[in-house]
């Protein structure tokens, strides 16, 4: 189930503050700049540092190139909306 939209526009790394990377069909929340994956289970974010999983460089390589393709949705932004 994906997570609902306002959480994903107020999400934020617990350690830098900064936004992450939701890959919805994944289950996870990324942070590029530490090269750390947040685990969602049961649509909850584990926003805990200590729960949080380093990626290596080939990793990180993945999930950037995958996010910048599309695949992922950034948080710490408003949710698109369509309609006008």
């Amino acid at each position: 189930m994906p997570l609902d939209p306002l959480l994903i526009e107020l999400l934020a790394c617990p350690q830098d503050k900064g936004p992450l990377f939701y890959f919805e069909d994944e289950d996870i929340l990324y942070n590029p700049r530490l090269k750390r994956v947040y685990k969602i289970v049961d649509s909850i974010p584990v926003m805990l540092i200590d729960e949080a999983v380093a990626v290596d460089d080939a990793e990180d390589r993945r999930l950037v190139a995958k996010a910048e393709a599309g695949g992922a949705q950034e948080t710490g932004k408003p949710a698109e909306t369509t309609g006008g």
